[in-house]
């Protein structure tokens, strides 16, 4: 492929709210290459798509995901507080609402009946520390995508902010890609130089901007760049002249359209 690969941020967030299983599927019908989503556990061990620590953001409950039972978050309303949710264009049902676990989406990515790639970040700081990470694998290994497969449909990599979530991931299941997430460029990492073995890089758009020599020394060490995330034009045109491997947008459909032009 000769074209960054678009990512849907949350699914197609700016349109549906984010984390619902019809944003998901709307970027897919948009045709969106992969999908990102954010995953903490609950207190009962279940991986949900929750970026927030706290729910007051996103859903009409109060409080930390991480103290709520999967029951309890399933009883709570994570869409009404959405734009998409009240402009009568959409059929309100349970898709745009209902808390979404990681199998559930596992499941509806499956099913898309075509190659999708997913990303998938694990969010740090949490209470679990280490569980997040190996509650994920474990369950990726039950779906049977903790190996890349070619002539599997879909592909998982693992994303995250923290050094020690990387490295987990590595050491519990070392053949899945990873992607170093970057807001700011740690003391500990050399330009181009990316610790645990991972081969992908993740700068957020505003130190691309900054930062114009970023994206070629990661390139010519080897590394692929994935940015985020990606809304305005401006940023489109400025990642795509920089050669970036993956952009990830909450507006898929626009991206698509720019890098399919």
């Amino acid at each position: 492929m000769d074209r960054p690969l678009v990512f849907a941020h949350r699914g197609s967030s700016y349109d549906l709210p984010e984390h619902t299983l019809a944003a998901y599927l709307r970027a897919l019908d948009e045709g969106a290459d992969g999908l990102e989503c954010d995953v903490r556990l609950t207190r009962d061990g279940h991986l949900v798509c929750v970026h927030d620590r706290r729910l007051d953001r996103t859903s009409n409950g109060r409080g930390l995901v991480s103290a709520r039972t999967l029951a309890e978050l399933d009883a709570l309303d994570f869409g009404s507080w959405h734009p998409g949710c009240a402009d009568g264009d959409e059929v309100l049902d349970e898709s745009h609402t209902r808390l979404l676990t990681l199998e559930r989406l596992l499941d509806a990515v499956l099913a898309a009946g075509r190659p999708v790639r997913l990303l998938v970040e694990t969010k740090h700081p949490s209470r679990y520390g280490r569980d997040v990470e190996r509650r994920l694998v474990a369950l990726l290994r039950r779906y049977g995508l903790t190996e890349p497969r070619p002539e599997h449909p879909v592909q998982v990599t693992v994303m995250s902010f923290s050094l020690l979530a990387v490295r987990r991931i590595r050491e519990l299941a070392p053949a899945l890609p990873t992607v170093l997430l970057l807001e700011m460029l740690p003391r500990r990492v050399r330009l181009g130089r990316l610790p645990f073995g991972t081969r992908i890089a993740g700068p957020g758009v505003a130190l691309v901007r900054a930062r114009p020599d970023l994206v070629p020394a990661l390139r010519t060490a080897g590394n692929q760049v994935y940015v985020w995330t990606v809304n305005d034009p401006a940023d489109l045109d400025l990642v795509l002249a920089a050669g970036v491997d993956g952009i990830i947008t909450d507006r898929p459909a626009q991206a698509l359209a720019r890098v399919r032009g």
